[in-house]
């Protein structure tokens, strides 16, 4: 009974490890930038001598 608060931290450490494994990995897909590989912005400079 005397171990519960270190397994409580522990179970924490672990649970706090895992979610900082999945924010990195996210942030490192936000910035590799593969979702807006599709994406096509148009010339707004076109469309402003167009006008």
């Amino acid at each position: 009974m005397d171990y519960i608060i270190y397994i409580v931290l522990a179970v924490l450490g672990v649970i706090f490890f895992v979610a900082q494994g999945f924010t990195k990995r996210k942030s490192r897909d936000r910035k590799s930038r593969k979702f807006m590989e599709d994406y096509n912005r148009e010339d707004r400079s076109k469309s402003k001598d167009q006008a």
